[in-house]
């Protein structure tokens, strides 16, 4: 991942450096006629940590590169052809055109347009659109629990996490401070099955069919102990609860509002330009 970062990084500081010029000819590392390439910008995309003969190695293959793409761009900068670099061209000012359009709404939407949504727009919302919320994934209510095999009152906490007292999460709540790998409570939220499941070494090929066929999981290994009681479960295909579907109403909203407000203000601007003559219409002669 890391290197996929540097990657990444030195892809844009090859964009950059064509035809630049450092303001410190003393930072001038390397150059290419016109182009030049920095000592700092080469240290910014070292990474902390490095030996210095791995930052040396990393630092030499970085400006190896540059120096290539550099030659390799001039050398097809001066023998692409007419029509060929002309759509080029074209292509790069298309891009630049709507790139500084959408960094400009983008600007406008971080301005102007709030992000905040009344509860009851919200739930409306989410009751008049029940076919964008169906599930793709089983979603459960309960308790898990990793505990080492060898842990001490192991049988005991087998029938207290089989039961929702709250004597018996209190038990739990206490034994898992000192013996419990993994502790989750989750009786009051809806979280994913395929997350819990993760966690358990079993092999679940239809979730709604497992679901529908177990209320306890409870399986070992060598080293573990896993315990799971699904309180309640919605099955894929099933509608996602409010709650689970809050975050994702927000989204659907907040784009509805950016469309809606762009829509308008492009409209506001077409309109006061033809008011104010900025935009002319020809008839044919």
């Amino acid at each position: 991942m890391r290197y996929c970062f540097i990657f990444i990084a030195f892809v844009s500081l090859l964009c950059s450096c064509k035809g630049a010029q450092p303001t410190d000819d003393a930072d001038v590392l390397v150059k290419v006629k016109d182009r030049t390439l920095g000592r700092s910008e080469i240290k910014q995309l070292i990474p902390r940590g490095l030996s210095s003969a791995d930052s040396l190695l990393l630092a030499e293959s970085l400006e190896k590169k540059w120096v290539k793409d550099a030659l390799v761009y001039d050398v097809a900068l001066r023998n692409l052809e007419g029509e060929d670099k002309a759509e080029v061209d074209k292509l790069v000012e298309e891009y630049r055109h709507s790139l500084i359009r959408y960094r400009y709404q983008e600007q406008l939407i971080r301005e102007r347009l709030s992000s905040e949504f009344q509860e009851s727009d919200k739930l409306s919302y989410y009751e008049e659109n029940q076919k964008k919320f169906v599930l793709d994934k089983a979603l459960v209510k309960g308790l898990f629990l990793k505990i080492p095999v060898d842990a001490p009152g192991l049988s005991d906490v087998k029938g207290w996490y089989r039961s929702t007292s709250e004597a018996s999460l209190e038990k739990i709540e206490k034994y898992s401070v000192q013996n419990a790998s993994i502790y989750d409570y989750f009786y009051d939220k809806w979280v994913d099955f395929d997350q819990v499941m993760d966690n358990i070494p079993v092999h679940v090929s239809n979730a709604n069919d497992f679901l529908k066929a177990n209320k306890f999981v409870e399986v070992s290994d060598s080293t573990y102990c896993y315990l799971l009681n699904i309180k309640e479960y919605l099955p894929v295909g099933g509608v996602a609860p409010y709650d689970y579907a809050s975050a994702q109403i927000v989204e659907m909203l907040t784009n509805l509002r950016k469309v809606e407000f762009l829509k308008k203000f492009e409209e506001e601007l077409y309109n006061d330009a033809v008011r104010s003559g900025d935009v002319e219409f020809y008839t044919e002669p």
